[in-house]
Order: structure tokens, then sequence, then C-alpha cells
């Protein structure tokens, strides 16, 4: 560890370099990336294309702010506003996903004039002081309290419990259609059908935070998507650039148009949005979706053969799995990295968390299942 490391404190792991699933230390040992470092990279480490366009741009400018229309800024706004579901055709950018959700907190007070927000139990949405107050755990929060007023939580996946929650004072309900940090979570369609139906009965903004499983992430380009869903706004980050910092925020006509004063100085910066639009090419052309639902199902597959009487669950859609283990899950995660050479994530104390770059193939899962087989069972 550094003298002057601070705040985050480190693996004893120093990356070197990266390409698609691998990473590479300083020594030379290779490592399969099972975390993309929070879904970070989809498209996988240092992708050709994302590179090249990103370089290009580097070299005619850097940055200017978003005041001054630019065509990659305008190439972007375009391609989020055809992929997002349904008439989400607005986007405000920002720098993380904490950023798009606290400006969505923001947005949905301001259209609807009121300040009600409805959470849910096991939610995680961020660390500034909005996205903060709506995560669910309290040693995100409690040394930074008192947060702001007005929010709720309701029981994560409780139709009834949300229908008697939101009322004519709700301005927003904040979820994720698939909760990582709270243990990798899948809600139902008919849950995330009755959070709609109740948010537009009483005229309140449906928020969906996909910082985590959007961009193929499970096996639909949106989460939403596989529920027939079409919140008021949509959140989005991690991978939206492959590893380059940019969020976004998605919202409908009706919430953009009294979206209130909110601005950001880095709000998509040219060499980032050529980084997000190459992104979101790799994406769609080499169908890394399609990708992550066929080699998804492989691997919950293979891991419930090969682990399910050790282990208490394998949940999770495409590429976003849990396996939720019977003691804990960082000694599991120091077993995989220094004995297999296998990096992955925890989601509380007792899940392993897998998010891999979606270019993952089946004889990388194969690596992965015998290496947790291997430490499940040992």
């Amino acid at each position: 560890m550094s003298d002057h490391s601070f705040v985050f404190s480190e693996k004893p792991i120093r990356i070197d370099h990266g390409e698609g699933v691998r990473l590479y230390a300083e020594d030379g040992t290779e490592y399969l990336d099972l975390g993309a470092s929070y879904a970070c990279t989809p498209a996988g480490h240092c992708h050709p294309e994302v590179l090249s366009r990103t370089t290009e741009q580097l070299e005619q400018l850097f940055y200017v702010q978003a005041s001054y229309p630019h065509d990659q800024r305008d190439e972007l706004y375009e391609k989020l506003a055809h992929t997002a579901p349904g008439d989400v055709d607005y986007t405000w950018l920002c720098n993380s996903g904490t950023e798009a959700n606290e400006a969505a907190l923001k947005f949905a007070r301001s259209a609807t004039g009121r300040s009600k927000i409805l959470s849910t139990t096991r939610g995680f949405h961020g660390r500034t002081m909005g996205a903060l107050a709506c995560t669910w755990k309290d040693k995100y929060k409690q040394p930074f309290e008192p947060l702001i007023d007005g929010v709720e939580f309701v029981p994560y996946g409780d139709a009834d419990a949300m229908r008697e929650a939101v009322d004519d004072e709700t301005a927003a309900v904040i979820l994720e259609p698939l909760q990582g940090e709270g243990g990798i979570n899948p809600a139902s369609t008919g849950y995330l059908q009755a959070v709609r139906e109740a948010t537009a009965e009483h005229g309140a903004a449906m928020v969906m935070d996909e910082i985590q499983t959007g961009l193929g992430r499970t096996g639909s380009f949106w989460a939403s998507d596989a529920h027939d869903v079409v919140p008021d706004i949509l959140t989005t980050a991690k991978g939206l650039a492959n590893g380059l910092p940019v969020g976004a925020t998605l919202c409908r006509e009706w919430v953009a148009e009294d979206a209130g004063p909110h601005g950001s100085t880095f709000s998509g910066g040219p060499a980032i949005c050529a980084a997000a639009n190459a992104t979101l090419d790799v994406i769609h052309d080499e169908g890394l979706a399609e990708n992550a639902a066929a080699v998804g199902e492989y691997l919950r597959s293979e891991l419930e053969a090969s682990v399910g009487d050790e282990v208490r669950d394998v949940r999770g859609n495409g590429l976003m799995v849990g396996v939720e283990v019977k003691r804990g899950a960082n000694r599991m995660l120091r077993d995989l990295a220094l004995n297999h050479q296998i990096l992955a994530l925890p989601a509380g104390r007792t899940v392993v968390r897998l998010l891999p770059p979606l270019t993952l193939t089946e004889s990388d899962a194969d690596e992965a299942v015998d290496a947790i087989t291997e430490v499940v069972t040992s």
C-alpha cells in the first residue's frame, strides 16, 4: 500500500494493464476479471474500437462545456434516446451514477412540485446526499446524517406495500429492477408493473436506477425492456463509456420540461462522449446483450450443477450473477483472487457478485465455475 493512500483501502494486487476479460498485474500474473470494476467495462478492457475513437477525439479536443454544441455530444443524445424505453427521449449528462440519481430526484421534485420520495429496502442509489438518503444500509448513511428529508422505504418486491405507500404527495419512486449492492435480488415483472401503475395513477415519477443493470448487463439492453416497463426517468452510468467517468439521466418530456435549474461543469465532454458512442456501438454491433443472456444462463446453470448443494442460492439475470454462500463472501473472494487468479466482488457479507465484461465466453465461464467450485468445496 502506498504511504499516501487516502480514503480507499487497497488490495495486494497492483494492476498494470488489461485486455478483454483479463487483467494483468505488474508481476505478470493474469487474472480473469469477473467484476469489471463494478460493471464498468462491458466491452472488455481496452476494446480497440473504443480506444481508437476516444484517442481520435482527444487529438482534436479534450473538452468544451455543454453550452457549446458538439457533434460527439449530439450523437450521444441521439443514441441514448434511440435505445431508451418508450418515449424516454431527453438526456442530461453527468459524471457518475450517484450524480445521475441525484439529478433524477431533483428533476422529479421540480416537475411534480412534491417532496416525498419512496425507495426500497436493500436498495443502493449512490453516495451523494440525496442518493444516499435513498440508500437502505445505515452503514453508508450514519456518518453523514442528517440527510435530506422526505424519504420513506418500502419492502422491495412487495407490490401491495408499494400501492399503499404511493399517494398524491409522492414525487418519485426510485428502485433497481435487479438490486446489485443489496445482494443480486431480481424483481418480478408483476412487481415492476405494479410500481409503474401506482406512480402513473398518482402522477409520481417512476425512477428506474439502471446504473448497474443497463447496457446489456442483464441480457436485454435495459432491464426495463424485459419487463415491458417504461419509467419516467431512467439513470445509467458505470459501463456507459467502458471505464471512463460518465452518467446520464434519461427522462420523459413531462419531466424534462420542468426539471428545474440543474447543471454540471463536466456534462458531456467530447472525449467522454466519443468513448460512450463507441461503447454503445460495440454493445449493439457485437451483440453483447445477447451474449450476456446466453453466457449468463450457461454460467448460472453450470454453477447450480457444480455447487448447488454447497451454497444457499445462485441467482441473477444475464451476466449479473450472485452466489449466496454459507460462509463470509470476503474470505471466498480473497481465496479466488490469490489462489485462482479470479477477481470478483461482494454484494453484502454473504453474496459473491459476478459482473464480468459482456464479452465473456463459455470457456471463460468454465474457468470461473471450476475455481468457484474448488473454493466452495474446500
